[in-house]
């Protein structure tokens, strides 16, 4: 073989190397998060007012979010304290919430299923009852964190009301397309 053939074999070589890495690139994933959750009642990192606490009137904090995945068929909300000295305690379940909801109103009742939003699901919580049930750290505990995970679903959830967080992350599996998170703290 010749010096000039084997030039060019070498550069084509080359030329395929440099090449080959681009062509098995994926494309990345868009990074800008915008399924937001949010409370008129507090920002995120800050105290869960004593009104949505055991030690007031004990009803749901006011929540709303923003851009839910396309392809969102119902949300799923978890709230759950994982500083309570027994292990995380759940607070709240609620699934079934429709796709084009933006928000949960204060004093949410607790009930099986809820009329106002569109028959949404409640389930057990750790006391165990239904619905919410606010923050009530024992005293001196130092600050707890409590999540609020708001999940959107590519599906309605075939959960009957009343089931616990174990039957809803396993109804859930699969099918989170996205969460978006809020985070209260309370101490007493």
């Amino acid at each position: 073989m010749n010096a000039t053939v084997s030039r060019v074999l070498l550069a084509i070589g080359l030329a395929a190397v440099t090449l080959a890495p681009a062509a098995c690139k994926q494309k990345p994933k868009e990074t800008a998060m915008t399924f937001t959750l949010t409370s008129p009642a507090f920002a995120s990192g800050e105290r869960i007012p004593k009104q949505h606490t055991g030690e007031g009137a004990d009803s749901s904090p006011p929540l709303e979010w923003a851009d839910p995945p396309d392809g969102t068929r119902s949300l799923a909300l978890i709230c759950d304290d994982p500083d309570a000295p027994v292990g995380t305690w759940d607070h709240w379940l609620i699934w079934n919430i429709p796709a084009d909801r933006r928000n949960l109103p204060e004093g949410i009742p607790t009930t099986e299923t809820v009329a106002e939003i569109g028959g949404a699901c409640q389930g057990n919580n750790s006391w165990p009852k239904i619905g919410y049930g606010g923050p009530m750290p024992p005293p001196g505990h130092g600050v707890h964190h409590y999540h609020f995970r708001l999940c959107a679903l590519d599906t309605t959830l075939d959960l009957a009301p009343g089931a616990d967080k174990k039957a809803l992350l396993a109804a859930m599996e699969g099918h989170i397309l996205d969460e978006a998170k809020l985070t209260g703290l309370y101490s007493r």
